[in-house]
């Protein structure tokens, strides 16, 4: 049986921990076969993003349509786009595709050492054209209130903004936990007529960089091979929770995990 084929659409982070960088690790470590559109490089490390190099959209839309024609795809993961001209770029080559298609767009405003990752202009354009598209969005919950508009101090504020995000067209939307200050951390999926939760311990851990991109890719690789959302989410959580506990300790900040060592065969919970 040949591997599921996952297309990751994002940004390449030079220190390996995050991005497109994760997403083929967590692709790889969970037996699917990893393809990629890369929207821009960065020079950075664990501590903070020093410099990018935006792709041209015309360069990264081609790259779609060769994987698209030549050998396929079972899911799309997509992650850091940068600018509308990128969001107008990715949403025109994904318009085609039967909506049967799972999408995980991971609604990537700014890294977590707070350099922008999406123009400001971009933001609406998302919203309107890509976020439709996808079968889910994952944002946390700083990207959910810049979207929705809405304030979030609470998990209830949190499933408020996320119902707004639906009302926007989204089908599905994976509100994650880990900003919330708590000891369990305690992961929502919403949509338009459900609220389901997914608890798992907090690890207390400086070494979580690529986390969301992790989440996001496992979660498409789930879909892929035939999961239904929920089931999706549950195997990515144990997958992302064995990776944090395997992270090598590498860097001065936000250190990497440790992908290889959570694949299948080692214990994910």
């Amino acid at each position: 049986m040949n591997p599921p084929r996952i297309l990751a659409i994002g940004g390449s982070d030079s220190g390996g921990g995050a991005g497109i960088e994760a997403d083929i690790k967590t692709i790889t470590a969970l037996g699917g076969y990893a393809m990629t559109a890369i929207t821009a490089v960065t020079a950075q490390d664990t501590v903070a993003i020093h410099a990018i190099t935006p792709i041209p959209p015309a360069m990264v839309g081609r790259a779609i349509a060769m994987v698209l024609a030549d050998i396929g795809v079972d899911a799309i993961k997509i992650g850091m786009l940068g600018s509308a001209a990128m969001v107008e770029t990715i949403a025109a080559a994904l318009v085609p595709l039967p909506r049967s298609l799972p999408i995980v767009l991971d609604t990537i405003l700014a890294a977590t050492s707070g350099t922008d990752l999406l123009d400001p202009d971009a933001a609406e354009i998302l919203l309107r054209d890509l976020m439709p598209l996808a079968t889910l969005i994952t944002p946390n919950r700083h990207e959910a209130a810049k979207l929705s508009g809405r304030t979030i101090d609470t998990p209830a504020d949190a499933i408020t903004a996320a119902r707004l995000l639906c009302d926007r067209g989204a089908r599905a939307v994976l509100l994650k936990g880990g900003h919330f200050d708590a000891s369990v951390l305690i992961d929502r999926l919403i949509t338009p007529d459900d609220v389901q939760s997914f608890p798992q311990p907090r690890i207390d851990t400086s070494h979580t960089h690529g986390t969301g991109c992790t989440l996001a890719s496992a979660i498409a690789l789930g879909l892929a091979e035939g999961l239904d959302l929920p089931a999706a989410i549950i195997r990515a959580q144990a997958f992302l929770q064995a990776a944090l506990r395997a992270a090598p300790g590498f860097g001065a900040g936000h250190g990497p995990m440790g992908h290889a060592a959570a694949a299948p065969g080692r214990p994910l919970a």
